[in-house]
């Protein structure tokens, strides 16, 4: 790994203009997860819910708020919308009949997801196909490292 540079003006500048471009970034995507959810019917926070199903697995309604950092009130009237459009369904536990699992939907629907993001995946494949195995390693472990950064800020304040 280089070297890292001082606190030069330069590098100052430079790690200004890198913050920028990432919030740049969240707002585009967010942008693109909003235009998604639109075309099904969600808002985002439904259509990231849904997708935190799909990638994790099955979860509680407490686990669910818990990664998202909504309240189980809004949790419960997302999960509502998603049952109702078929996008995930709720199981009693088998473990405590108290305790709901919620699970993504019906593998069709998860079809449909796939399908929502194809074309946003084309152009991800146009894009990458500039960069070296070597460099795209370096941007995942970059994403990876920014990803769990911005969830630990995000716990930090909620907390606070």
């Amino acid at each position: 790994m280089p070297k890292k540079s001082s606190l030069s003006s330069e590098r100052q500048e430079l790690t200004q203009q890198i913050d920028w471009a990432l919030r740049e970034l969240s707002t585009s995507t967010v942008l693109v997860a909003s235009s998604i959810a639109q075309k099904v019917g969600m808002g985002p926070n439904d259509l990231k819910c849904a997708e935190l199903l799909v990638r994790n697995g099955p979860m509680t309604a407490g686990q669910l708020a818990k990664a998202t950092g909504l309240t189980s009130g809004a949790i419960t009237g997302i999960v509502d919308r998603l049952e109702k459009a078929g996008w995930a369904r709720r199981e009693a536990d088998p473990h405590d009949r108290r305790r709901i699992i919620i699970h993504p939907g019906p593998q069709e629907n998860q079809k449909s997801a796939a399908d929502l993001y194809a074309s946003h995946e084309k152009r991800m494949d146009l894009l990458f196909s500039d960069y070296t195995d070597e460099q795209l390693f370096f941007i995942l472990q970059f994403i990876r490292r920014l990803t769990s950064t911005n969830y630990e800020e995000a716990g930090r304040r909620r907390e606070a």
